[in-house]
């Protein structure tokens, strides 16, 4: 992969936009309505997880980071079956103070992994993958919480499909880019695209509660 100087600006110009967009449309997949059919449940699902920069981030980077394992798409499965977990959780009334904060951290972190030359050994990133999981999957089961039983379930299908699918994209496209780029500098430019994004709405968190 060749990276001109013009990449890092023109990745950050996209940053930038997204989330400049991010806070307008992010938790609002059902109009900020509770998903009171089962297919409202399934949409809201299929694009919760998509529509909030911060959780889209923390996928993507999850699939990066499994692509140095043989057993990757393993563990890109443990952070959804950990996100899903995590969704169980806040509807059967677990409380987690500091929640958006504690997401928002989590993808600094993520983010300042992919930065590591050497990757985590396999055990560590199940680790990880399973903590970040759950706090994500917490933060979700908000715009769930209190709905019937058949549009929770569909939510979970939705958002197990979702994070699958974008974590095993983002698994096997970084693999063929390491194959084309051993050099990893597209990588760890990803990766601090991801920290900034956990930064910026870390500090939008933080800021107003100053």
């Amino acid at each position: 992969m060749t990276c001109t100087p013009k990449t890092p600006l023109k990745i950050l110009t996209l940053a930038a936009a997204l989330l400049a967009a991010g806070p307008a449309f992010a938790h609002h997949v059902m109009g900020g309505g509770m998903p009171e059919s089962f297919a409202d449940g399934f949409l809201s699902g299929l694009g919760h997880p998509v529509s909030g920069l911060d959780h889209f981030a923390a996928v993507v980077a999850v699939g990066c980071l499994a692509a140095a394992h043989r057993a990757g798409a393993m563990l890109a499965i443990g952070f959804v079956v950990a996100m899903v977990a995590g969704v169980a959780l806040h509807v059967q009334g677990f409380s987690l103070p500091a929640a958006e904060g504690l997401v928002a951290l989590s993808v600094i972190g993520l983010g300042a992994l992919m930065l590591r030359k050497r990757p985590l050994p396999a055990a560590a990133a199940l680790g990880v993958f399973a903590l970040v999981g759950l706090l994500h999957g917490y933060a979700l089961g908000e715009s769930i919480f209190g709905a019937e039983r058949a549009p929770l379930y569909a939510y979970l299908a939705g958002l197990t499909v979702i994070q699958s699918v974008v974590a095993l994209v983002a698994l096997n496209v970084t693999r063929m880019l390491m194959r084309k780029s051993p050099d990893a500098v597209g990588f760890r430019l990803l990766g601090a695209g991801v920290a900034g994004i956990g930064l910026a709405i870390f500090v939008q968190q933080v800021v107003p509660a100053v």
